[in-house]
């Protein structure tokens, strides 16, 4: 009786059946150790929650507030950009406050995409990366991001190989899911010129910039000159400041698109609460070392994850950044695909993780785990996943005596 165009063109939503086997088995009593979904589980800091609070008791913070961003917030991110990177932006043309990272680039596509543009973006990727283009009516064609292959090569085979050419290029730095990193700023300044050569926008989610291990530092789109000519970047009080269910995020960089950004925002929404922009200016200019500590509390639990992976005969090289780990599936396993080995862990291991069939076929043959349990968590599912992955060969062995 209804028709849904936009909704047709958007595939099945692969985790859910890992999401439902996991309900099953938790209803059924079972102890499942989910990390799956990138969901921080680390609280806010106190400073931030106790400015929401004292903000929330005035009620000239109750109405509608701006959907740019209030001027003290904008100014807040500019600030932060400046004492970060070192780059200049400007709070009134090239800074809008968006409800999360998510929603700021769906909007923007939905702003400067119209139907039969192409859009460039790697695979595997976050899913709103692509999809966010299939929404507004784009189409979109992928590249290959694997350490084993040139970036500059497969992002220039996929250029030419599209007609009509590409229009936006997403990119994101470090990488949700493979948690590949930009080793230094030449990569941008490629990235920069092959922009201009092309005229093609480039949108940077830079979503992860402080969650780095191992002395690593992540450098900014923007700290390359005339990265402002081509494009933004997207920033999530997510990850830093532990502020998930906040839905936080920003987007700084070319006036042009700021600006188109701003404006498609203005009939969608009117801003978020107020008290949250007030505690996110607190969270920007207040002390930073609530954000090391998170980074620090990743940083120990990729560790015990990757010597509990190791310990259980899966070879998995520790990443650089994010809050997940990339792993290749075991060989043994492989012929099972991403999805039915999130299965068997499920079910054997009692382990719940996300296949990466469900982040583009570029993600197929890995599995991504979220770093959003303790320690001690951790440790047990990896106790969980070598009794499983031992499993097969002890079966095969039986049958074959058999």
């Amino acid at each position: 009786m209804f028709d849904f165009p936009r909704i047709k063109r958007l595939p099945p939503y692969v985790f859910a059946v890992v999401n439902q086997l996991k309900t099953e088995l938790r209803r059924k009593g079972e102890d499942i150790i989910d990390l799956g979904m990138g969901n921080p589980d680390l609280p806010t800091p106190k400073h931030i929650v106790d400015k929401l609070c004292g903000a929330a008791k005035l009620s000239k913070n109750h109405r509608y507030s701006a959907s740019r961003g209030i001027t003290q917030l904008r100014c807040a991110i500019s600030e932060w950009y400046k004492r970060r990177f070192d780059v200049d932006i400007d709070p009134e043309t090239e800074a809008v406050v968006t409800i999360g990272s998510k929603e700021g680039l769906s909007h923007l596509l939905l702003a400067s995409v119209q139907p039969g543009d192409v859009v460039l973006t790697p695979s595997p990727a976050y899913p709103i990366h692509p999809y966010g283009a299939i929404i507004a009516g784009g189409d979109v064609r992928t590249f290959n991001v694997c350490p084993c292959m040139d970036f500059f090569e497969e992002l220039e085979r996929a250029f030419k190989n599209s007609w009509p050419r590409p229009k936006i290029l997403i990119i994101n730095f470090p990488h949700n899911p493979t948690t590949a990193v930009v080793e230094n700023l030449d990569f941008f300044r490629k990235v920069v010129d092959f922009a201009k050569e092309n005229n093609i926008m480039v949108i940077h989610d830079f979503a992860y910039a402080d969650l780095v291990f191992d002395d690593y530092k992540a450098p900014s789109f923007l700290q390359v000159p005339g990265a402002k000519d081509v494009g933004v970047e997207f920033f999530s009080m997510t990850k830093s400041y532990s502020m998930a269910g906040w839905r936080v995020g920003f987007c700084v960089g070319n006036k042009e698109i700021v600006g188109a950004l701003t404006k498609i925002k203005s009939y969608l929404d009117y801003g978020m609460f107020q008290p949250i922009q007030i505690a996110s200016i607190v969270a920007l200019r207040g002390p930073q070392d609530c954000v090391e500590e998170i980074r620090k509390t990743y940083e120990r639990r990729r560790d015990v994850l990757i010597k509990g992976l190791n310990q259980a005969g899966w070879k998995v090289p520790p990443p650089k950044a994010t809050m997940f780990v990339w792993a290749e599936i075991p060989e043994q396993f492989k012929k099972m695909g991403s999805l039915e080995f999130c299965k068997f862990l499920i079910n054997e291991a009692k382990v719940a993780v996300s296949p990466g069939i469900g982040f583009g076929e570029g993600g197929e043959g890995f599995v991504r785990f979220a770093l959003v349990e303790n320690e001690h968590r951790i440790r047990q599912a990896t106790k969980g996943i070598k009794k499983a992955l031992n499993l097969v060969p002890a079966v095969k062995k039986i049958r074959k005596v058999g």
